[in-house]
Formats: structure tokens, sequence, C-alpha cells
């Protein structure tokens, strides 16, 4: 999609609709279901972190930036996410959080990115976060900076190929859910993303579909 078009729905963006859960459940295996039913987000105080899906232009067309995190001993080693972590205590906002990490993760400046709305937080129970997602544009092209020890590479998903039904197929996996079961995932390439990621994702997906149409 041409950033420029792009742009023309931003008003529409920012007033549509977020479809939460019925958006996150298109990503979600029944085992994760079950999995969260287990908690009690209020009892187990879980952390709080923050993530930023951004929208930028890339030879005039529109890409979503994502990182594929490095190796490490965690759940969530090697896996595909939006730029973002934890809230630190100088933090005077999620919305800081996100600006921050990702200015920390792959080198983008807070000035360089309007953040346009925040969509549903999402919680992840193997490592008892609650995730804030924000959708933030950036209206000139990017030169990336990777941060060495937790960033491996830098995915540009062209916002098109995001949009297409064929981008979500489901795969075999395993998970901390369970082992050996079909999750829903969006195929960029060679990568899988599913999770929590995935949910946002979805929910990202809905709104500009419905942003785009109406």
């Amino acid at each position: 999609m041409d950033f420029s078009d792009f742009l023309k729905y931003v008003p529409k963006i920012k007033q549509e609709k977020l479809l939460a859960e019925e958006a996150h459940l298109k990503m979600v295996p029944v085992e994760r279901i079950l999995e969260v039913e287990k908690f009690n987000t209020s009892s187990n105080n879980p952390r709080k972190a923050a993530v930023m899906m951004l929208i930028y232009p890339k030879n005039n067309n529109s890409h979503l930036a994502l990182i594929v995190r490095n190796t490490y001993p965690g759940v969530h080693s090697a896996q595909i996410g939006f730029p973002g972590g934890k809230v630190e205590l100088e933090d005077e906002s999620l919305t800081h959080t996100a600006l921050r990490e990702t200015h920390e993760e792959i080198g983008i400046h807070p000035e360089k990115i309007e953040v346009i709305k925040t969509f549903t937080e999402v919680f992840i129970p193997p490592s008892n976060f609650i995730v804030a997602p924000f959708l933030g544009i950036s209206y000139s092209e990017l030169v990336f900076i990777e941060q060495e020890e937790e960033v491996a590479g830098i995915i540009e998903f062209p916002l098109l190929d995001f949009l297409n039904e064929k981008t979500i197929v489901n795969k075999i996996m395993d998970t901390s859910y369970g082992n050996n079961i079909e999750v829903p995932t969006f195929k960029i390439n060679e990568h899988y993303v599913w999770g929590a990621t995935a949910m946002m994702m979805s929910e990202l997906k809905e709104v500009l579909k419905n942003s785009f149409k109406n």
C-alpha cells in the first residue's frame, strides 16, 4: 500500500473500534485459552510492558517493523515481536516505555514517531507480563540501528502482505502450553509469528481492514 494512501486513513484508524478478544482469539490455540483461565491477574501481580507497532514508508510503500529477538535463556528467546519491553521506574507512562524501548532496540528516536492509537493489552502467562501495544507512524524512511544484545534482526513487513489472509497459517509447534499443538501464525518469509505478538497483530489487522473499507 502506498504510504501516502495509508496516511489518508489515519483519521479513521484513530476512531476505529478495537475488537479486543474477538480479534485476539483468531490467533490463539485452545491450549492457551485453558492456560489463561488458570490465572488470576490481580493476585499474580503481573509486570507491565509496552510495545510499538510502527508503520513507516519504505520505497514509498507502507511497512510494519518487527524484530527477531536474540537467543537467550527465557520463554521469548528467538521469537518475533514488536520493539518494546518492560516498564522502568523513570518511565512517565506506558507510551513513554514503548517509545524508549523502540529507540533502544531499533534506534528510532521518539521524535520520529507519532503515536496515534492505543490497542488492547495482552496478558502473557509464561512470563507474567501484561503488554500494552501502541500504534505509531514515522513519516519518513527509517535507518534502523539494532541493539545487538537483544535484537538479532529486523523484519520489514509490507502492509499489503500483512493484510493478505494467506499470510495466516497454522503450524504444529512446541509451546509453553503444550507440545505438538496446532498454533495460528503469521508467516513472514521463513519466520512464523505467534503468541502475544500475533494476537496484537490480529487486532491491528482488523482495525486497519475496517478503516480501509469504511
